[in-house]
């Protein structure tokens, strides 16, 4: 599974989403709680940036109508949204956040 850069650790600040594009595929990555996570930029109920939402108890909100979504599995907390977002594996390289995009969980 190929990692490619995504963005420096040092860009990230804590609890506020980061947008990048791999491979043509929208992510928001996202450092909290001690970790850093790479989700799908895109809400599941609307096609909405989820890079713009808010990040609290390791889940990023959908700024538009509020549904969050789990940083770690990509699936929803409430409504509207009802599907899960893809979530990415990521591995850190000196200050390179390295996401994969080919394996999606």
């Amino acid at each position: 599974m190929p990692f490619v850069r995504a963005c420096g650790l040092s860009e990230l600040e804590e609890d506020t989403p980061k947008r990048v594009e791999l491979d043509g595929t929208p992510i928001s990555v996202v450092q909290t709680e001690g970790e850093v996570f790479a989700i799908h930029d895109i809400c599941s109920h609307a096609n909405v940036s989820l890079s713009e939402g808010e990040v609290e108890d390791c889940q990023i909100e959908c700024w538009l109508h509020g549904s969050a979504f789990d940083l770690r599995t990509g699936k929803p907390s409430g409504l509207p949204a009802t599907r899960p977002v893809p979530v990415y594996p990521v591995k850190i390289e000196g200050d390179d956040v390295l996401v994969s995009v080919t394996q999606e969980s």
